[in-house]
Parts: C-alpha cells; sequence; structure tokens
C-alpha cells in the first residue's frame, strides 16, 4: 500500500466485461477495514469503485477575503451571468440505484448517499429540488422534455445531475441506456427560450467507458442585446471521469466526485467563480483519493474529472 492511504473496505467492482473479467469473482469477496478498532466501512463499487484519501502534503492556502472582487447580483458586469432573477433556477436530480436484470447492470449501492448530498447542497444555494429516483430511459427523456419546455423566465439557471451507470457518450436508466445528448439537449437554444443566454449546469456521476486511469509518478425571455447565441451556448458539463474511463463510487461513503464536487461548491460558492471551484474539484479527485484493493490490477487507481465548458461568461452564485 502506498504511504498516505487508508484503506476501505471493499465489496464488488462494477465493472463492464473485458480484461478485467477475470477480477469480479475475487474482488467481490474481499474486505477491509480501516484502523478504526472493530467498526466496518463499506465497500466501494464502480460506476466503478473503491476509494481512499491520500494525506495531503499541506493544506489548501486560504483563499482571499472577499469574493475575488465580485460585482453584486444585481450587476450589469457583460461578463458576469446576471442573478437578479426572482429564482436561481430548478435543480433535477436523477438516482437511478436499481436495475432491471436485462441490463445486466448491479445496484449502485452509495448513490443515495450522493442524492442527499446534492439536494442538501443544491437547495443550500437556493435552488429548487426536483429529485426523481430509478426512472427508466424513457421516463428521464420526458421527464427532461417537461422540465425543458416550462417557463424558466424567472430563474437564473438550470441545472441536472445525473447519477446512474454509464459509458461514453451513454446514460443509463433502469432498464436502457439512452444518449446523453438527448437529455441534454431538450435544453439547447432552439428547444428551451427560456433558458436562453443562461448557465446550463449539468454534473454527471457515470462511467464515460471502462478503462481504468492510472498515474504517473510525482506521483424565451432573452434580455441579452447579442443578435445571434449559438444553441450549443452556454453550458456546462460536468463528468465525474475522462472519456474512456471507469467512475469509482463508494458504497458508505458515495462518489468520489459528487462529494467532492458538494465539498467545494459548499465551501467556495459564496466567494469563488464556478469554473476555479470545479478546478479544487478536479483536484481533490485527482490527487486527494486514490482506490486501495488486494489486487494489483485494480489497486491505487486514480481517477480525473472531465469538464467542459461552453459558458460564455462567468458564474458567480449570489449570497
Amino acid at each position: 500500500m502506498r504511504n498516505g492511504l487508508v484503506s476501505v473496505s471493499l465489496s464488488e467492482v462494477e465493472v463492464p466485461s473485458l480484461h478485467l473479467h477475470h477480477l469480479w469473482s475475487r474482488t467481490r469477496i474481499i474486505t477491509m477495514s480501516e484502523n478504526r478498532g472493530d467498526a466496518e466501512e463499506r465497500g466501494d463499487s464502480v460506476d466503478a469503485k473503491f476509494w481512499s484519501h491520500r494525506q495531503s502534503k499541506a493544506p489548501n492556502p486560504p483563499d482571499k477575503a472577499g469574493r475575488e472582487g465580485k460585482a453584486g447580483a444585481g450587476s450589469a458586469d457583460a461578463n458576469r451571468y446576471r442573478m437578479d432573477y426572482p429564482s436561481i433556477g430548478t435543480c433535477v436530480i436523477i438516482n437511478n440505484m436499481n436495475f432491471h436484470e436485462s441490463t445486466g447492470k448491479e445496484t449502485r449501492e452509495g448513490t443515495n448517499l450522493d442524492a442527499q448530498a446534492v439536494e442538501s447542497t443544491f437547495h443550500g444555494l437556493g435552488y429548487k429540488i426536483r429529485r426523481e429516483d430509478d426512472r427508466t430511459a424513457g421516463e428521464m427523456e420526458e421527464l427532461l422534455r417537461t422540465v425543458s419546455q416550462e417557463d424558466h423566465s424567472g430563474s437564473a439557471s438550470f441545472v441536472c445531475v445525473l447519477l446512474s451507470h454509464g459509458d461514453e457518450g451513454i446514460f443509463y436508466g433502469t432498464d436502457a441506456s439512452t444518449e446523453l445528448k438527448t437529455l441534454t439537449g431538450m435544453f439547447r437554444g432552439d428547444r428551451c427560450q427560456t433558458l436562453v443566454a443562461k448557465p446550463k449546469l449539468f454534473f454527471i456521476q457515470a462511467c464515460h467507458g471502462t478503462c481504468l486511469d492510472d498515474d504517473t509518478q510525482m506521483d424565451s425571455s432573452c434580455d441579452e442585446s447579442w443578435d445571434r447565441i449559438p444553441v450549443e451556448a452556454d453550458f456546462l458539463y460536468a463528468h465525474s471521469t475522462a472519456p474512456g474511463n471507469l467512475s469509482w463510487r463508494n458504497e458508505g461513503k458515495g462518489s468520489w466526485f459528487i462529494q467532492a464536487l458538494c465539498e467545494m461548491l459548499k465551501e467556495h460558492s459564496n466567494q469563488l467563480e464556478l469554473m476555479k471551484i470545479m478546478t479544487r474539484v478536479n483536484r481533490k479527485v485527482a490527487l486527494d483519493l486514490a482506490s486501495s484493493t488486494h489486487d494489483h490490477e485494480t489497486n491505487e487507481k486514480d481517477q480525473m474529472p472531465s469538464i467542459t465548458t461552453l459558458l460564455t461568461k462567468e458564474f458567480y452564485f449570489p449570497g
């Protein structure tokens, strides 16, 4: 075990079958205990699984006082999204834990911890929460189509958090998969007029492929004056892992990415711009966490979130 790793319990690994298929019969029965007396931790999963904390060599330096010179919520600063609407917006959470046998997907233990953390975090930021658990592919599409057709004129933004199994470009309902672009595309500017020129934030906790990540040793109501706005503008897509890779989830603690996201939002949303917050999420997941198992093929594996921003302005949460 690498110095600075804290062992966690491992119960199963939920990766698609490939060259790792021979591992599953062994990894499903591995158990490990943290050094906490007789207390036992629940294990990790691939979405994927496992986590342990690397000890930080030094704490992050404190932020400067204030909000980086942030203008007020009603500021007309052309470089910042307006936040002086009646509502900050809606946060839709789709949390899929249980899957039909036909999908071949295992139960996503620990996902309810993520859903609860997301609810608490975004409710605290002022969002109206709409949570849906265990939805089929058709139900997910219908839900987001309905939300996209609602009147968001009085909202400053929109958030959608997707928690499920996945692969590159796809996201699983409880019965089948659907393309991510089908879900996110419902909020394009030509399909959701009342969110044109407003930030639409998608946070996706799911596998983005089937590879493990190794480390490198060192370790419309639009008041904009623009004549034309691209239909794909003002989106942010935050994936829990880089394209092609698995994503890790701990059954007793939740997923690395969602837990880090909620922690960084709670700590910095009253001060930092969103992309700076996401950079801290990236750093925490990439540098502070690593898998810990008895098998060298899955031990000390890493995860690197992937952020794609089509935002055209800086995003500050009101407060």
